[in-house]
């Protein structure tokens, strides 16, 4: 018990140098001491618990940089892809002027090349014939009537003959058998179609194979008076169809200047202006489609080529964002918006893209500050919720 009396008094003495050893925790301290801790304090704060606990689908803390809508002008250049057709507008046709059998046929094969004059098809025709022997009977019994004979020749020349056949019938005083049928325009020969099935154009090879595919008229079948035979288009007259996108649809107008860049010839791409834009949308297509004009007689593009085209001449005035910071839903497009000591996500209204930039139409002010990259402040478990208007 003596011992133990002894030792208490000492550990307590121990105890109270060693806290007697650490630094001074009383007393004033210098005031450039108080003025940089405080500083210090202030760089290493942390937002609140508040916000620190809000889902990451609502409220994002981050340092990111952020931006501010820009309102301003700019050239805009609308980029279309298509494809070099035929223009339709000097398609000709091979018709028949009288109802009769093929007897022989001169063209083979789709998009085969005729010349005008050309001979296409000789027709046997009853009705001519018929029509030969009556000019003839009034030749050797009744030449004075010179009225008759006159109807008679300008009737067979209805019909479809030449005035040399018909003198060549008149000097043997033999009916032809046949008259021969022949193209009144240069180019590419392709059968007839109707109107309905022209909607994609003669310019649509979607299927390659129909472009040597024999032709279905064969001869030994009759055709009927006025019958369209064929159709011939002139490959050195085309027009370029340009697919406008629909955010670019706004944009593009008749008399836009258009660069044309074919695929197949990079080296021969020309300046050319929009002359039509069609009314209306192609079959399993929802862009736009704008016709350009050119001659093709120096370019010699094949039609069917594939081309890029640049579109000038629109100047728009907007407010405008960078691409990164805008973040599609689907539906809707979204931004983060600065809110306090982070960022929350807000539902805006965009128009047109323009290179890097994206316009906006509605749901931010001028003053706004949102992140620059969107998609860097998306959690990847989480979604984002918006409000709607």
């Amino acid at each position: 018990m003596k011992r133990c009396s002894f030792i208490y008094p000492i550990i307590i003495a121990a105890i109270a140098g060693l806290c007697s050893c650490g630094p001074e925790a009383k007393g004033p301290r210098p005031a450039d001491s108080a003025a940089h801790e405080q500083a210090h304090r202030q760089e290493i704060s942390q937002p609140g618990l508040g916000s620190l606990v809000r889902p990451a689908n609502e409220f994002v803390i981050s340092s990111i940089p952020m931006v501010t809508m820009e309102k301003r002008e700019e050239q805009i250049e609308t980029e279309a892809l298509g494809q070099v057709a035929y223009d339709t507008r000097q398609a000709g046709s091979i018709s028949s002027r009288v109802a009769g059998r093929i007897v022989k046929l001169y063209v083979r094969y789709r998009y085969q090349k005729v010349t005008k004059g050309q001979r296409i098809l000789d027709l046997y025709s009853p009705e001519l014939v018929t029509a030969q022997q009556n000019l003839l009977f009034l030749l050797r019994n009744d030449p004075g009537n010179s009225g008759f004979i006159a109807s008679a020749r300008e009737k067979l020349m209805l019909l479809g003959m030449g005035k040399s056949q018909l003198d060549e019938v008149v000097r043997t005083g033999k009916p032809a058998m046949t008259v021969p049928v022949y193209s009144h325009y240069s180019g590419h020969i392709h059968e007839s179609v109707n109107p309905a099935s022209m909607q994609a154009g003669p310019g649509d090879m979607r299927d390659l194979s129909l472009l040597t595919e024999e032709l279905s008229l064969k001869e030994g079948m009759y055709l009927q008076r006025g019958q369209s035979v064929f159709s011939v288009f002139d490959p050195s007259r085309a027009w370029v169809l340009l697919h406008i996108p629909a955010e670019s649809q706004g944009l593009v107008r008749t008399g836009n200047a258009v660069r044309i860049v074919p695929e197949t010839a990079p080296d021969k791409d020309f300046r050319a202006t929009i002359g039509f834009i069609e009314p209306f949308y192609r079959k399993d297509s929802k862009t736009m489609t704008a016709r350009v004009y050119f001659g093709n007689h120096a370019l010699r593009i094949p039609i069917g080529s594939q081309v890029r085209a640049t579109i000038f001449g629109n100047t728009k005035e907007a407010s405008w964002l960078p691409l990164g910071s805008v973040l599609s839903l689907g539906m809707d497009r979204v931004v983060f918006l600065r809110s306090g000591e982070g960022f929350r996500s807000h539902r805006i209204v965009t128009g047109m893209t323009h290179g890097q930039y994206i316009q906006v139409l509605e749901g931010l002010d001028a003053t706004d500050s949102v992140a620059a990259n969107a998609q860097f402040l998306v959690d990847s478990e989480s979604f984002i919720k918006v409000k709607k208007p």
